[in-house]
């Protein structure tokens, strides 16, 4: 009955006078539309002039006042506002596409060889790059060495990126040429030594000695990386991404994209701790245009978890002696925050362990001085002292979460934490509620690009398995309509950009996905393979399925 109601409402459309209608450039009709407004209203149609959507309601009320020759009959589909990773690495996504071997999911050492052999005869070259290798997910769940690498490529220099970012392995080749030896000390970092020697392994600071020195990727390559990159966002539904730490020169290449309508995707550009950046960016105070935005300095207070590079007040509970690395000195994070502060931008802080977050929630609140609207962040904030979480609310703090971290580290992460500091680790409700808002991402390409599964693993805490049963400390799961809104609206208003965009409301811009599930009633593994349809930026289609 509701397809006959809408074919005569489009009949009577098409043969009446469209004079006394308001023209629009796209109607989108015969939806179930999830607005993400403060009510967290549903409506069945909207309409699109220029890129901004001008009115919102049923398909009759729309189809009444509104003509167009770009009516979209969705069929029942489902359409939320266009998906806001708010904590990614877009450029360095794109960068890995065009220069590494993919060493996610291998299942120990072996295999990485053997995908490291093939990479290597099909694009040779002086380097042998690779990311996303972990040792939590092998038989043997301990660093590996450099003695098989030296083997298999003795003439090739070889540095393998893992899956955190927070260490990389490396053939001797590459340390030789790094001058790496077993006294090498780097503040806020760790070179691994066994039997007096390096084992490879490099820890947080200690990766810089071996990367900086790798060849920076072409202009031409980079191009390329940032266009497939986006390709491969718009395919998942995302629209809009936050790039943590970023620099002038790959800033500058992303707004002459835009500008020449190459790259339509919306960005917040985090800015890496340099002097170019702050000279060229952060005094002259906040950019912000309609895709791109500038106004946060991003910096790290810890390492990763896995790696045990996070800072923690006590030592790990399968390592003693190791409370994990504190990335710079008090007098950085103090320089940092005053010159922010002095010019209006966001800091945006690395912080894993619960040391590190106590760090930084002590040095935000000495300039912050109370409740403000500055939307000073913490970035990851997995591990929170029970003292600590009101800091969040008392400071305004922002905690930027990534859901997949969790369902990521559960296996391990009670060996790395034990069970009473496991209360405040991946409290994601408990976050939420010291401000009532938060912004969700995925941190990829550490891990999977597709939102979904931020929704999926912010709602039901398990693996794509359904395991644990029930969910891993579910009581600190979010609910369907908060993980959407952290998905959104929340991801625009850490951006300070929620009144252009995150949600599908008259004067934002009509930035949207089709689905073609409900997510507020699919069962966790509709979920998991629900299919987006098409998404759309400024009214304009940018992908659709198959």
């Amino acid at each position: 009955m509701r397809i006959n109601r809408l074919l005569l409402l489009l009949l009577l459309y098409s043969m009446s006078s469209c004079n006394s209608k308001n023209a629009a450039d796209l109607i989108i009709v015969n939806a179930t539309v999830y607005t993400l407004d403060e009510d967290f209203s549903k409506v069945e149609s909207f309409v699109v002039t220029g890129e901004k959507i001008v009115a919102t309601g049923t398909t009759e009320e729309i189809l009444d006042h509104y003509s167009s020759e770009n009516i979209i009959d969705a069929n029942g589909k489902f359409v939320y506002p266009g998906f806001n990773d708010a904590h990614c690495h877009f450029n360095g996504y794109g960068q890995n596409l065009m220069q590494y071997a993919d060493l996610r999911r291998t299942a120990g050492p072996e295999e990485i060889y053997k995908v490291l052999t093939a990479h290597h005869e099909k694009f040779n070259g002086e380097w042998l790059l690779g990311r996303s290798w972990d040792q939590n997910d092998w038989e043997v769940t301990e660093f590996p060495d450099k003695n098989r690498l030296d083997e298999l490529f003795p003439d090739v220099l070889v540095y393998l990126v893992r899956v955190d970012g927070h260490a990389g392995w490396c053939n001797s080749k590459a340390l030789e040429l790094a001058e790496i030896t077993a006294e090498t000390k780097v503040a806020g970092g760790l070179v691994v030594v066994k039997n007096g020697r390096p084992t490879g392994i490099l820890i947080d600071n200690a990766m810089g000695l071996v990367s900086r020195i790798i060849p920076a990727i072409t202009r031409e390559q980079q191009t390329l990386g940032l266009m497939e990159a986006q390709e491969n966002c718009f395919a998942v539904g995302l629209t809009s991404v936050t790039d943590c730490g970023v620099d002038k020169n790959t800033i500058l290449l992303m707004e002459e994209m835009q500008n020449k309508d190459e790259l339509k995707m919306r960005i917040n550009a985090m800015l890496n701790p340099t002097e170019e950046n702050f000279s060229f960016f952060v005094k002259k105070g906040p950019q912000k245009s309609e895709r791109l935005v500038v106004n946060t300095i991003k910096i790290y207070a810890d390492g990763a978890l896995g790696s045990r590079g996070a800072l923690l007040i006590n030592d790990y509970s399968d390592d003693a002696g190791n409370n994990g690395l504190q990335m710079e000195p008090q007098e950085f994070y103090d320089e940092i925050c005053r010159l922010a502060y002095d010019n209006n931008f966001v800091v945006a802080t690395h912080a894993i362990g619960d040391g590190g977050n106590r760090l930084m929630l002590d040095t935000y609140a000495r300039y912050l001085e109370g409740k403000n609207d500055r939307r000073w962040r913490i970035e990851h904030a997995q591990i929170i002292h029970p003292d600590d979480f009101h800091k969040y609310a008392a400071y305004s703090i922002v905690p930027s979460i990534q859901a997949t971290h969790c369902t990521s580290d559960m296996n391990w992460a009670d060996d790395r934490l034990g069970e009473e500091r496991l209360a405040g680790a991946y409290a994601y409700q408990t976050l939420l509620q010291q401000n009532g808002w938060l912004p969700n991402g995925t941190d990829f390409p550490v891990e999977h690009i597709n939102p979904l599964y931020t929704f999926y693993a912010s709602v039901f805490r398990t693996d794509h398995n359904g395991q644990p049963k029930g969910g891993w400390h579910i009581d600190e799961g979010l609910s369907r309509e908060q993980a959407l809104r952290s998905m959104t609206i929340w991801g625009a208003r850490a951006s300070f950009e929620e009144n252009e965009k995150g949600s599908l409301e008259s004067g934002k811009y009509a930035d949207f996905v089709v689905l073609d599930t409900d997510l507020m009633e699919a069962s966790p593994d509709e979920v998991l393979k629900a299919k987006v349809e098409s998404t759309w930026v400024a009214g304009e289609k940018v992908f659709k399925t198959n």
